[in-house]
C-alpha cells in the first residue's frame, strides 16, 4: 500500500538528520521538500526520482501528491521535526491520517536548548512566524521561559519590545540564536532592554529566560 512518508530533515546540516530520514528520501521515487531541502538530498536528474518544491500554492502541492501517490509512496521533507509547525497540518486536512507515517527531526528547537544546555520541559514554546501569539501566551509569569520562532517581521527586535509589553522584566536574558547547526552558527546572549542594540535578524529561535545563571564561568 502506498502511504506519504513525512520525514523530518533536521535544523539544516546532515549531520542532524535521523538514518530513517535519510534512508527513506534515498530511496523516495516522489521527493517533496522545499528548494533548499531539494538542492541538498535530492538524487541528481536522471537517477529515476521524480521531485516537486513546496510553493506557497499548497493546493497544488497536495494535487501532485495525490496524483503521484497512485502510483508510488511519496516522501515529504519538512524542516525540522514534522510535527512542530510544519507542512503536516495540511497533509492532514488533505488525507487520512491512515496514509500517513512520519519519521520525526531534530527541530531548531531543540538544538536551540542543547546548545544552552537548558532543559525545555517546562517552557512555553511559541512561534511568531506568520502570526502573533495570544496575549495569555505571552504573559509574564516568574521562572518563566519561552522558545519562538520569528520570521522577517517579528525579528529579534520586534519580539523584546512585545514581550516587555506584556509584562517581562528588562533585565530578561535573551538568547539569539541563529544559523542553527551550519558552520556560521551564532548565538548571543544579551537581554531583553538590550536587544535593540543588536543587528536585527529574523528566522530565528529566540529563548528568553526568566532567571540568572546558575553558575557563570568554566566547568570547574
Amino acid at each position: 500500500m502506498n502511504e506519504i512518508i513525512v520525514a523530518g530533515i533536521g535544523p539544516g546540516h546532515p549531520d542532524y538528520i535521523l538514518p530513517a530520514a535519510e534512508r527513506a528520501i534515498r530511496e523516495a521515487k516522489v521527493l517533496v521538500g522545499g528548494r533548499r531541502a531539494l538542492a541538498q538530498f535530492a538524487r541528481p536528474r536522471g537517477e529515476g526520482q521524480l521531485t516537486m518544491a513546496v510553493t506557497g500554492d499548497i493546493d497544488s502541492v497536495m494535487q501532485f501528491i495525490r496524483e503521484k501517490l497512485e502510483l508510488s509512496s511519496v516522501v515529504v521533507m519538512v524542516s525540522g521535526d514534522p510535527g512542530y509547525f510544519s507542512l503536516l497540518d495540511a497533509l492532514r486536512r488533505h488525507f487520512p491520517p491512515a496514509c500517513l507515517r512520519v519519521i520525526p527531526g531534530l527541530s531548531a528547537m531543540q538544538l536551540a536548548f542543547a546548545r544552552l544546555a537548558l532543559p525545555w520541559h517546562e517552557a512555553r514554546l511559541l512561534s511568531f512566524h506568520g502570526r502573533k501569539p495570544a496575549a495569555e501566551r505571552l504573559a509574564y509569569h516568574p521562572g518563566s521561559v519561552l522558545g519562538m520562532l520569528t520570521d522577517r517581521t517579528f525579528t529579534s527586535k520586534t519580539i523584546p519590545a512585545v514581550l516587555l509589553a506584556h509584562g517581562w522584566p528588562p533585565e530578561t536574558r535573551l538568547f539569539i540564536c541563529a544559523r542553527l547547526s551550519y558552520e556560521d552558527e551564532q548565538i548571543v546572549a544579551t537581554r531583553l532592554s538590550e536587544a535593540q542594540e543588536l543587528p536585527e535578524l529574523g528566522g530565528v529561535i529566540l529563548i528568553a529566560v526568566d532567571e540568572t545563571e546558575k553558575k557563570e564561568g568554566d566547568c570547574k
